[in-house]
């Protein structure tokens, strides 16, 4: 009984010591656990070291490497041999991980396989294919003429008189063009076919030549300048945003008017900011305006010469980042100013080209360094505006005759283009290239039987755009070196004008009409022309020609008009000798005999006719006076 009741107290004893025993069991093991992580810790720093020691010992430039070598490497075996007593001796001191990387130690290094890294050098052959292939590359680019985009051309007919006016909008999708003929053309390269039409024709300045025309850096406005003393913005549609004001030209100072007083030479928008732009007048100023504030201008700009006198602008434009203008003058002067700085000239050389005559254009370089004038003494000239003291270069030969010849710099800045006039008759104009660091003429294009007035080089489609003084404007393009633009239309064949497109008629949109008197809008002309078949009324067949004096309400040979018919009946002799009394009382019995229309309704209130009775002659005469039959 005794064992039977100590024996669950037995038990419950064990449970509790054989607990204790695995706690600390447990306990001991994760502690002598810490102390082998941080002692294989140790062991690795160790390693690391004693590599990094024996790199630097090995030196194989030295003529007794071999000996060092073996030394390290009965050191190497004395340690193993050490260190494998120790571990046999104590189980402690046991190397943890993989063992020491001895390999680089123990096999000899060559001098190549120090030196080269990565993988071997090609062949020699290679590398002279690959030199060859630098070569031609280095060429093309060292002869921009490759670059130049003139193997294959498409013509736009803009009229009869010349071209006086190129823009092109920065995306490249829209040219416009302005003349002589006072027209502004709008042409969509996305849009047009082979047939090569423009798709807007206006006269904005009405009966003003066209002088420039620009698209704004934003391309959504125009800026038209012409013969008049006021600037015009439109839109990519043709539709008035803005007009400048004009001046009092009964002012003598210039610079308290609210706009130009004389004719327009050019304009220009700001590269940088929106809605700014300049123009430049024969009022001797140069104002720049904001699309804003059209009543007055921004500031004013008045070129002078040396002696304080005014002197006409013919052109003007900004630079490339927008803080100088440039302008040239009448006098041969050309005159930079700071945009926000109008009293006096940054630059002033006094003699850039001949007096007189008038510079028709200043382009600035892409890299904002070097400034290009065309002058009207047949010259080209290049200039560095950090030393504005002389020319860097200077061309010769150039004949021009419009006030508005341009000059232009490639895309990549190593060419300049410019256009050259001939008489009428009496040879081509040509599109010269010259070379920006040599200036040698080194490219020419024959245009056309006519003088090359614009020149347009754009940067993003490579292809370069001409007006002519025909009334011709030319597009030359690479198919592998331009993008876009004449691309897109050249491949489109013409399209033939269906029957059905000139019988359908304009559809009056009409906006706030109430839905009762709205017209469904034609969606299909086909279904149109059906439905209109199906209808007796559109469907009947004209009535033929009348032969005669005319059937069925119908009048006969002279017209089919009631207008027709009274002058021809106008014309007849209807002089009618008889009685009026007699014609008039001609139906007198018949209505008393038969009153149907007239008498019966005023039966009531008509009253009886009733007739004076008309003595004879004879009669008369008895019963006058004596005093009247006597003769006097």
């Amino acid at each position: 009984m005794w064992l039977l009741l100590l024996n669950p107290c037995i038990n419950e004893l064990y449970q509790t010591f054989n607990e204790g025993l695995n706690f600390q069991t447990v306990w001991f093991d994760t502690r002598w656990l810490a102390i082998l992580e941080a002692r294989e810790k140790e062991e690795e720093m160790n390693r690391e070291k004693e590599l990094r020691r024996q790199n630097e010992d090995i030196e194989p430039t030295s003529s007794g490497s071999n000996v060092v070598r073996d030394c390290s490497k009965s050191s190497s075996r004395d340690t193993s041999s050490s260190e494998s007593e120790e571990t046999s001796d104590s189980s402690d001191d046991e190397l943890i991980g993989p063992p020491l990387p001895l390999k680089m130690v123990e096999e000899p290094v060559s001098h190549m396989e120090e030196e080269i890294i990565g993988p071997l050098p090609p062949p020699p052959f290679e590398e002279v294919e690959e030199d060859d292939d630098d070569d031609g590359d280095s060429e093309e680019e060292d002869n921009p003429v490759q670059k130049i985009p003139d193997s294959h051309e498409i013509t736009l007919k803009h009229g009869t008189k010349t071209v006086s006016a190129l823009g092109l909008d920065p995306s490249g999708a829209r040219l416009v063009t302005g003349g002589y003929d006072y027209d502004v053309k709008f042409w969509d390269f996305a849009g047009m076919d082979a047939s090569f039409k423009a798709f807007r024709s206006l006269q904005p300045c009405e009966c003003h030549q066209i002088k420039s025309l620009q698209y704004s850096n934003t391309g959504d406005m125009i800026l038209v300048v012409s013969g008049s003393s006021q600037a015009k913005v439109i839109d990519r549609d043709g539709f008035e945003v803005m007009e400048c004001i004009k001046g009092d030209q009964y002012i003598v100072d210039m610079a308290n008017t609210k706009g130009h007083t004389a004719m327009l030479h050019t304009g220009s928008w700001h590269p940088k900011i929106k809605g700014e732009f300049m123009t430049c007048s024969n009022d001797a100023t140069v104002r720049t305006w904001e699309v804003e504030n059209p009543r007055k201008q921004r500031s004013v700009f008045k070129p002078r010469t040396m002696q304080g006198k005014k002197v006409i602008p013919t052109t003007c434009t900004y630079s490339r980042d927008g803080n100088l203008i440039a302008a040239a003058c009448q006098n041969g002067s050309i005159q930079i100013w700071d945009r926000n700085l109008t009293v006096h000239p940054k630059f002033h050389y006094k003699q850039a080209h001949d007096p007189g005559t008038d510079t028709s254009c200043v382009a600035f370089s892409y890299d904002g360094n070097v400034l290009a004038s065309r002058g009207g003494d047949d010259s080209l000239k290049l200039w560095d505006i950090r030393q504005f003291n002389k020319p860097l270069f200077s061309a010769s030969g150039l004949p021009t005759m419009f006030p508005m010849t341009d000059c232009c710099f490639s895309p990549d800045d190593k060419l300049i283009v410019t256009g050259t006039s001939v008489q009428r008759g009496c040879g081509s104009g040509k599109l010269v290239f010259f070379e920006r660091r040599t200036f040698q003429r080194v490219y020419e294009i024959d245009i056309t039987d006519a003088s090359v007035v614009r020149c347009l080089w754009h940067p993003k489609l490579n292809q370069i755009m001409v007006g002519t003084g025909n009334g011709l404007a030319k597009v030359y393009y690479d198919p592998n070196k331009s993008q876009r633009g004449a691309k897109l239309c050249v491949v489109k064949t013409q399209r033939k004008a269906k029957q059905a497109e000139t019988l359908t008629q304009d559809y009056i949109i009409t906006p706030h009409a109430l839905p009762m008197f709205r017209e469904p809008r034609q969606r299909s002309t086909r279904k149109q022309l059906e439905k209109d078949r199906l209808d007796p009324l559109k469907s009947h067949k004209p009535e033929p020609p009348v032969a005669g004096p005319g059937r069925g309400g119908r009048v006969g040979t002279h017209g089919g008009t009631l207008s027709s018919y009274i002058v021809k009946n106008i014309a007849l002799d209807k002089t009618d000798d008889s009685n009026p009394r007699e014609a008039i009382l001609r139906h007198a019995k018949a209505a008393e005999d038969n009153p149907y229309w007239v008498s019966p309704a005023y039966s009531k209130t008509q009253p009886k006719t009733m007739f004076a009775q008309v003595e004879s002659d004879d009669e008369e005469t008895k019963n006058e006076p004596e005093w009247k039959k006597r003769k006097i």
